[in-house]
């Protein structure tokens, strides 16, 4: 159990902060002097270790949400301005994004489970009930189909072009699913669950006409990255409605905020997934290389592309503390610089 002294000593910290950042926001980060400056990290750095120790003790849950409310105002404070550069986006896909990625695993699972649900639906239908194909697939992707032909022989003639707008579209998707997370999730369920309908459709419709090789030897090596990059997007607008729907201590607006800014962060980090995505698609998917070097490739990719999700930046995971220790600290060291010209 929190002391009641334990609390009326941390409480003037917390007062203290909020003077800082009553200061900043009427005159500025540099209206503060060096020794102010390092006030604040410090500050900052230890009313996040008091959030954490408030949120383990039942007690302490009254008092969590406002402080959680003062590190919130804190951190935009600090970083209010801030301008990104190719370091800080290096920075964020070499380290953060694979934590965010593991952070919301759960959710991506749920995506990729419901993918999956899809699939097997699409699947038992077409095997079931033949003219749901015809109906879903249309009858000219059928008649290709049966005449063992490829639809995406297509591609090859324009693979420049071809290879532009699948990115364009793979995005659209992406964005779309994660923008649906508004709903509630509804839409992002359904996205979710229909794109798996249309791959089992489309892969049983394949296995009947004896197509199952050419099929995905074109599907495995832009397979491997685009729909990962779908799950994490579904994942990401499961985040928006975990959000809205479960707001735990916080209020609904401040719980919609913060998973936004996870959701987003997902989101973006699939951009230049969906892009490498589309240049495999457009060049080499739909090429007369042998199948073996396509699943081979594919193999390649996965191992690397899971081995960067699972395995990087692996050490910082501790806590999301600890990440807002260091980061505040080198900003209020850049702080103090400025300061000082």
């Amino acid at each position: 159990m929190i002391s009641t002294y334990w609390l009326e000593k941390r409480q003037s910290h917390w007062k203290r902060l909020e003077v800082l950042l009553d200061q900043v926001q009427k005159d500025s980060l540099r209206s503060l002097t060096r020794l102010e400056l390092q006030e604040l990290g410090l500050l900052y750095r230890q009313a996040a270790a008091d959030l954490s120790t408030l949120r383990e003790d039942p007690t302490g849950k009254s008092y969590a949400r406002s402080l959680n409310l003062l590190l919130s105002r804190a951190h935009n404070t600090i970083y209010a301005g801030e301008k990104s550069s190719a370091r800080g986006i290096l920075h964020f896909y070499r380290y953060e994004y694979p934590r965010v990625f593991r952070n919301n695993f759960g959710l991506i699972t749920t995506a990729f489970l419901l993918f999956v649900a899809g699939g097997l639906a699409g699947m038992l239908l077409s095997l079931t009930r033949p003219d749901f194909m015809r109906l879903f697939l249309g009858p000219h992707m059928l008649e290709t189909i049966e005449k063992r032909k490829m639809w995406t022989d297509s591609v090859v003639g324009i693979m420049p072009l071809a290879s532009s707008a699948i990115m364009t579209n793979n995005m659209s998707v992406a964005f779309t699913t994660f923008a649906f997370g508004l709903t509630a999730g509804i839409g992002t369920v359904y996205m979710m669950v229909f794109n798996g309908v249309m791959i089992g459709a489309v892969g049983t419709a394949c296995w009947l006409g004896d197509m199952s090789l050419p099929l995905w030897s074109f599907v495995a090596p832009h397979g491997v990255l685009e729909l990962p990059a779908i799950f994490i997007a579904g994942g990401a607008g499961l985040r928006i409605a975990q959000g809205m729907l479960f707001p735990g201590l916080l209020s609904r607006q401040d719980s919609m905020a913060k998973a936004g800014r996870e959701a987003v962060r997902l989101l973006v980090g699939t951009i230049p997934i969906l892009v490498i995505a589309g240049l495999i698609e457009g060049f080499i998917s739909p090429s007369a290389l042998p199948w073996q070097f396509k699943f081979t490739l594919a193999g390649a990719i996965a191992v690397i592309f899971f081995g960067y999700l699972a395995f990087c930046a692996r050490g910082g995971d501790a806590t999301a503390v600890k990440e807002n220790e260091n980061a505040v600290g080198e900003k209020t060291m850049a702080a103090e610089a400025a300061t000082q010209h």
